[in-house]
C-alpha cells in the first residue's frame, strides 16, 4: 500500500538518506586513506565494505520512505537504534562526545519522526484517522 507519506516521514526519509551517503563518502575516504597509507589495510577494508553496505541501504532506505514506501519504516527504526549503540560508543568509551553526543540527536531525532502521531497513523494504514 502507498499512501502519500506524511512530512514527517518525508523528512525521516531525507535524514535516513543523508545518514547513508555520509557511510558511503566516509567509506570512499577511508578506502582512499587505506591505498595510500603503508600500514595493513585489512581492518581498514573490513570498515570499507561495513560502512559502504551500511550506507549503500540506508540510501535505498531513505528513497523508499520519501516515496511513501510502508516497509521502509521498520529498517529505518532498526538502524536508528543500531547507530544509538554507535554513538553511545563513541560519546563514552572512545571519549568522542564532541561526535557521539550530536549523532545521538540526530538518531533521536530521526526516531522521532518516525513515531510522532502521524507518521503511525500512515504506519497501520489510517493516514486521516483520528485527525
Amino acid at each position: 500500500m502507498n499512501t502519500a507519506a506524511p512530512r514527517p516521514i518525508r523528512v525521516a526519509g531525507l535524514l535516513v538518506g543523508l545518514q547513508g551517503f555520509a557511510g558511503v563518502v566516509i567509506a570512499g575516504w577511508l578506502l582512499v586513506a587505506a591505498v595510500r597509507a603503508t600500514s595493513g589495510p585489512v581492518p581498514i577494508g573490513a570498515t570499507v565494505a561495513w560502512l559502504a553496505g551500511f550506507g549503500i541501504i540506508l540510501l535505498i532506505v531513505g528513497v523508499n520512505l520519501v516515496r511513501g514506501h510502508h516497509g521502509a519504516r521498520t529498517p529505518a527504526v532498526v538502524a536508528q537504534l543500531l547507530l544509538l549503540g554507535v554513538c553511545w560508543y563513541a560519546a563514552g568509551p572512545s571519549s568522542q562526545p564532541a561526535y557521539g553526543v550530536p549523532a545521538a540527536v540526530f538518531c533521536v531525532g530521526v526516531l522521532g519522526l518516525l513515531f510522532c502521531p502521524s507518521a503511525l497513523r500512515w504506519a497501520i494504514g489510517r493516514p486521516r484517522e483520528f485527525s
